[in-house]
């Protein structure tokens, strides 16, 4: 049977919670993933093509640690009815270590590795909650727009976030301490943004009674052994989860390691990279809307191709880029193509899942990014890195040789996002939604059996 209790539908106040969050944890996205503490990370604290090896291999350990335990948490937060409150742990330790960014300096390489780690994985743990809330927030016709415009509302509060330190940095002429101080502006923000969720949203799900002689971590393997011996009845889940696995590579190497190639290839500093992730902002907030209605409208399916096509028509005018006007151009598609990719696969998930099992399915969705997320870096940072010093052997100039690197890796992303979508095309999007309403019964059934057996 399922743990959700019927009881009144979503309250515009719950969805406005649920928005707000995605305000505050988009701005940790945008200045530690994207504007700041990369590009700061690579140049400062490491230098040179080896900051790009070093930090594609500290993402890839984050996403192994979280790949791992996110399908168990998910399976937990579901029987338990605990959402909410592993949500409030991990954003917890996401805002604490990204202030704590502050005091890594130059040669301060572990204590920057650790501090990051620990904010990525509160960070991409608590994300697993967070969407694992959309199907008590939203009826299955209208998750497509929900996901968009709370997709919508996050990068609105990038922007925010990269408006407000803006002015102190480009006044200081991205003084170090000033950038350094910009990463605890982040962390406050985002705690104040996450309030809202904890306080007005209602979780539906409530506590199931235990079994004789279980407790909920045996129970939370069980249901989840369960739900992988039911697979064979998700076939297109399934399929999706590979061609996601895939494309997702692409996506994520573009998000981490944007300001690296802004700086890189195009010699812009902070405070100009800053603004380029304002524009990218600014056009997510249009993908996101713009996919969000496009899904509902033409399904899943073919929002997503249409927003993979557009993310490749991206990459390979990078590779071709010479200047920082075009760099800044083939942002501005970027942000549109990558909040269609990521608000649509999300949402997707979400109508895929059977009711009262959301957890564990985004924690299968969590896996599988993860795992991408731990090849994706880690492949982009060697081919950067090995390919600089290949160029240096030939001959070119160390600053040369780290631009060359990094332009071939750029056909990487190309790579991953075109297998993706080839992967993708095989998914009958139809055959899952009806395939998530009958599965959850057989389940539910099953469930109930095993607990009205006898001891």
């Amino acid at each position: 049977m399922s743990n959700i209790t019927p009881q009144i539908g979503p309250t515009q106040r719950e969805r406005m919670a649920w928005y707000l969050y995605d305000f505050g944890n988009s701005a940790y996205a945008s200045v530690v993933l994207l504007a700041v503490s990369s590009a700061y990370f690579q140049k400062q604290v490491v230098g040179g093509a080896e900051g790009s090896r070093v930090w594609g291999l500290t993402i890839s350990l984050a996403m192994v640690l979280v790949a791992l335990a996110a399908p168990i948490m998910g399976a937990i937060a579901d029987y338990s009815g605990a959402k909410k409150r592993f949500l409030f742990f991990f954003t917890s330790l996401s805002i604490l270590f990204t202030a704590l960014l502050f005091f890594t300096q130059k040669g301060t390489i572990a204590m920057a590795i650790i501090f990051f780690l620990l904010a990525e994985i509160g960070y991409r743990a608590a994300q697993v909650f967070y969407d694992a809330l959309l199907p008590e927030i939203a009826e299955p016709h209208e998750m497509g727009r929900v996901a968009g415009t709370g997709w919508a509302i996050g990068s609105a509060g990038g922007i925010v976030i990269l408006l407000l330190i803006l002015p102190p940095i480009l006044l200081t002429k991205s003084s170090l301490i000033v950038v350094r101080g910009s990463l605890v502006a982040t962390a406050i923000f985002f705690a104040l943004a996450s309030i809202p969720i904890f306080l007005h949203l209602n979780e539906r799900a409530r506590p199931q009674k235990l079994p004789a002689g279980e407790n909920i971590f045996s129970i939370a393997f069980k249901q989840l052994s369960g739900t992988i011996k039911a697979a064979r009845g998700f076939n297109e889940f399934l399929k999706f989860m590979l061609a996601y696995l895939i494309y997702n590579e692409g996506v994520i190497i573009a998000l981490d390691f944007a300001a690296i190639l802004g700086a890189v290839l195009f010699g812009l500093q902070q405070t100009g990279l800053i603004i380029f992730f304002i524009l990218v902002q600014a056009t997510n907030v249009v993908g996101a809307l713009l996919f969000g209605n496009l899904q509902d409208r033409f399904g899943g399916k073919r929002s997503l191709t249409l927003s993979i096509v557009l993310m490749v028509a991206c990459v390979v005018a990078l590779y071709f880029a010479k200047n920082q006007t075009h760099f800044f151009i083939i942002g501005g598609f970027v942000g549109i193509a990558m909040a269609g990719v990521q608000s649509v696969s999300r949402a997707m998930v979400a109508t895929f899942a059977p009711p009262g099992k959301s957890g564990e399915f985004f924690g299968f969705f969590a896996l599988t990014g993860r795992t991408s997320s731990f090849i994706g870096p880690a492949i982009f940072g060697y081919l950067a890195a090995e390919l600089t010093l290949w160029y240096q052997s030939q001959g070119q100039t160390v600053d040369l040789a780290e631009q060359s690197g990094h332009r071939l890796a750029i056909l990487s992303i190309a790579a991953f996002l075109v297998i993706g979508w080839a992967l993708m095309s095989l998914v009958n999007e139809k055959k899952a939604r009806e395939m998530a309403t009958v599965t959850s019964v057989n389940l539910d059934g099953a469930l109930l059996a095993q607990q009205q057996k006898p001891d």
